[in-house]
């Protein structure tokens, strides 16, 4: 066996207990919440007497005591079942399934804006230190920083699409429309993506441009890189061939970490502009006490972490031959 299958082998079986451990702290975690799912139904209804909550709790289950739910829940992860949703009346994995698709077009969306506009500007930065240039650059990250995003969002609305009426308020698609074919479809879902993910992608873009900023700077002072000045080669070739690749590990480990984590931005975006991802559904779980919803969302988010740190530190090999995979 090579030694990258060696290492994948280990680190998949690494998988099993970490996620097992994950389920485990999410179930206890929520359990700690006061409230439930009949309590939520039973003040909606206007009917909260003491038998119909009963009655509630024994459907759902909530009547056994702590450990016998745990019990059922490892039971059915274990059969790879993550429950179902009584106030969507679903299945959690279809649930999430059908919702998954739209948060990844929003985040990838997000993190390609952030991620080539904020390299761009790093490599501007670095470039021109100290100058007019690199300060302007400075101003605007420190501003994506800390605006909340929230905030944007919701004056890109107004500006964008209550006074100049260009983009779509919120949703994915418009209700209704009479778009013809496949290119028309795509158009309209572009046009409601532009303010999420634009929105989205501004705290990111802040971010990349400092860390480029400072690993281009870091690795600009390395012995490398004044042979490769000394032998004469172009600026734009050492900057791209030499001082970027160089500089690319802090960057592909920052997006790993933020694709993994990215449903926490994702709830504040989705919520602000009704986007049917899984950021809204999370948000919609955690009002209506759907714990079994709550608990298939926040697992699928766990496992999406690690596989991106997994993938993160299978890159590290790849754009660097001096990093060992062991």
């Amino acid at each position: 066996m090579s030694p990258f299958a060696s290492y994948l082998v280990r680190r998949l079986a690494q998988l099993v207990p970490t996620i097992l451990f994950v389920a485990i702290g999410n179930f206890v975690l929520v359990r700690l919440a006061p409230g439930d799912l009949a309590d939520v139904l039973a003040g909606e209804s206007g009917a909260a007497t003491p038998e119909y909550m009963a009655q509630l709790r024994s459907e759902f289950g909530l009547d056994q005591p702590l450990w016998a739910q745990f019990l059922a829940y490892m039971n059915r992860l274990a059969h790879l079942n993550l429950g179902y949703s009584f106030r969507y009346h679903q299945d959690v994995l279809d649930l999430i399934g059908s919702r998954v698709a739209a948060t990844l077009l929003l985040a990838l969306t997000a993190i390609t804006i952030a991620l080539i506009l904020g390299v761009v500007f790093g490599i501007l930065a670095s470039r021109f230190r100290g100058s007019l240039l690199d300060e302007l650059i400075s101003v605007i990250a420190t501003i994506g920083f800390s605006v909340p995003l929230f905030w944007v969002g919701l004056m890109g609305v107004v500006l964008f699409s209550v006074k100049l009426n260009w983009l779509p308020i919120g949703g994915m698609w418009t209700i209704g429309g009479q778009q013809t074919g496949w290119y028309g479809n795509v158009v309209d879902v572009g046009r409601h993506l532009v303010l999420p993910a634009a929105t989205l992608s501004i705290f990111f873009m802040a971010i990349y441009s400092r860390i480029t900023r400072s690993a281009m700077l870091e690795v600009s002072q390395l012995d490398f890189v004044r042979t490769a000045r000394a032998k004469g080669i172009s600026e734009t070739r050492i900057v791209v061939r030499h001082i970027l690749r160089n500089a690319l590990l802090p960057i592909v480990t920052l997006t790993g970490l933020q694709l993994g984590t990215l449903l926490g931005g994702s709830i504040v975006i989705e919520t602000v502009f009704a986007w049917p991802g899984l950021g809204r559904l999370a948000f919609d779980a955690v009002a209506g006490r759907d714990i079994n919803l709550l608990l298939g969302i926040f697992l699928c988010n766990s496992i999406l972490v690690v596989v991106m740190n997994l993938i993160v530190d299978i890159l590290y090999g790849v754009l660097d031959p001096r990093v060992e995979l062991a």
